[in-house]
């Protein structure tokens, strides 16, 4: 194939185009193939005559038809594409019993800080979660402040977060649906990096109460909160609530400072994946670096969460096949029958997923998408399903149910408790999260060239043949080792670009 042109497979009848300024007319890409109209970068050409209503096939799938006749090295554009019915879910087969020897990567290790629960986290912060949206004045008030008077008193406390969401009240808060954001709020105060201290700011009239997010049995195991009521009758004034506050939050700054980081086994990472702002070479560069990565901590032992129920929908067969058991199997269909019964809800189907960006990238429809952007999980099997806002059970890799919204599948994956974040992109974006670091993976090289203060890592030497999948998967391996350790910082941390939590809630307001 051209160096011109990107083919994945031999059975594709489509390339995409991989000079970073496009391709003229006239340009000869394949065997006598001239291109017949300007196509940009990333956008597909047809590789031979397609007749109306034949197959298109990229990554050797078919990912739609033809709507009109396409000639040799015309531009295949989404509108000249029919996409096919989703895959009925009912009609997946069990994955074949089967099985599947992984070979064990030992003797890597990284620096963490180990918790009196076995877990381990990967940055040292004070928790300060809201109980209700009505606080997060307040909350993001004392955390500026505890950050200058505080801090600088307790050196291995890495920084103070304010835990904001938009919940707590006027929800109908035992309606279907409202267990998800209530467990997401509980499980991210467990997560790994905030070493089992969290400071609670309530109001005292909401809905969601403080007792109902740390409950007795979490207490008696070895968590340590503490809480505090702004509409107590002993607060008098705004400035004696900031002090309260602040009393609470240096008696666990003292607990805090007492960790340090120690060497600890790759088996106690817990990788969350995930993209946003795809392009077309998405699932050629970055989501495939990304899954030799996620088969390497597998195989070391550890954990990796992939996500996004309506990017993996159309290759749930797939996945199905991956799945270590039928239980799995059979979990992974219920979650995405859930999903498309909420679409339906909404009166949207899985083709809402793309993006007016998604598109400019190249790429064409949510078939084509779900396609590049499952290559991200690798090729290990699936040992589990977690449903909205449920916490890490196996180690391995696991689906964690989630919308596509970057934010909301990041938040969740917090919840699920994810010490590390590996983030790819081909359009760009600013994404970050205070609680994890995420390292930022650029699809292609321009790109990560004009984001160069943005982008930790990029894929685009994979396109041009300047290196392989599997060398920067070792690349992208060792680095997540560095920064879990602390010994780089990612861009978001250096800029302190950092996204709101944002909760995933299907139930009705009030």
């Amino acid at each position: 194939m051209s160096s011109k042109v990107i083919k994945i497979t031999e059975l594709d009848n489509v390339g995409v185009i991989l000079s970073a300024r496009g391709l003229p007319k006239g340009t000869e890409i394949n065997h006598g193939i001239r291109l017949v109209e300007d196509i940009p970068m990333g956008h597909k050409v047809a590789l031979a005559a397609i007749d109306v209503g034949s197959e298109i096939i990229r990554y050797g799938k078919v990912i739609g038809y033809a709507k009109c006749s396409l000639d040799p090295g015309e531009w295949v554009q989404g509108s000249k594409i029919k996409v096919p019915v989703a895959p009925a879910l009912d009609s997946i087969p069990m994955p074949e019993k089967k099985k599947i020897n992984i070979s064990p990567l030992a003797g890597n290790t990284f620096m963490g800080y180990r918790n009196p629960d076995g877990s381990v986290g990967t940055k040292n912060l004070l928790g300060i979660m809201a109980s209700v949206q009505c606080v997060a004045g307040l909350a993001r008030h004392v955390e500026e402040i505890i950050r200058q008077d505080l801090l600088p008193k307790y050196p291995n406390v890495d920084e103070v977060i304010a835990l904001n969401h938009t919940y707590g009240c006027g929800v109908a808060i035992e309606a279907p649906g409202s267990e998800i954001p209530i467990r997401t709020i509980q499980n991210i105060a467990q997560n790994p990096n905030f070493g089992g201290q969290v400071l609670v700011i309530g109001l005292g009239c909401e809905k969601l109460q403080p007792e109902r997010l740390i409950t007795e049995d979490l207490v008696d195991n070895y968590f340590f909160w503490d809480q505090f009521r702004m509409q107590a009758e002993t607060n008098h004034g705004f400035d004696e609530m900031v002090q309260g506050i602040m009393v609470k939050a240096e008696n666990i700054l003292k607990k805090l400072n007492m960790r340090k980081r120690e060497k600890c086994p790759t088996s106690e990472l817990v990788v969350g994946l995930q993209c946003g702002g795809s392009d077309a070479f998405s699932g050629v560069t970055a989501n495939p670096v990304v899954g030799f990565a996620a088969d390497l901590i597998v195989r070391a032992g550890g954990s990796v969460i992939f996500s996004e129920v309506t990017e993996v929908r159309d290759a749930a067969e797939s996945l199905v096949a991956r799945a270590e058991n039928d239980e799995v199997g059979n979990a992974l269909i219920d979650e995405m029958n859930w999903y498309d019964q909420y679409l339906q809800q909404g009166r949207v189907d899985r083709s809402a997923n793309t993006t007016p960006g998604n598109r400019e990238g190249g790429i064409s429809n949510i078939i084509e998408k779900a396609l590049g952007s499952i290559a991200k999980s690798g090729t290990s099997p699936i040992v589990d399903v977690l449903r909205p806002g449920e916490q890490l059970r196996k180690k391995g890799l696991t689906f964690a149910s989630t919308p596509a919204s970057d934010f909301v599948s990041g938040t969740l994956q917090v919840a699920a408790g994810m010490n590390m974040h590996v983030f790819t992109t081909g359009r760009g974006t600013p994404y970050g999260l205070s609680m994890v670091p995420v390292i930022k993976i650029g699809s292609n090289t321009p790109l990560s060239q004009r984001w160069f203060d943005l982008i930790d890592f990029d894929a685009g030497p994979v396109a041009s043949g300047k290196k392989t999948i599997a060398e920067l998967g070792w690349e992208l391996f060792h680095l997540i080792l560095e920064v879990a350790s602390g010994n780089k910082q990612v861009a978001c941390d250096k800029l302190k670009l950092y996204n709101d939590l944002v909760l995933f809630n299907p139930g009705p307001l009030t």
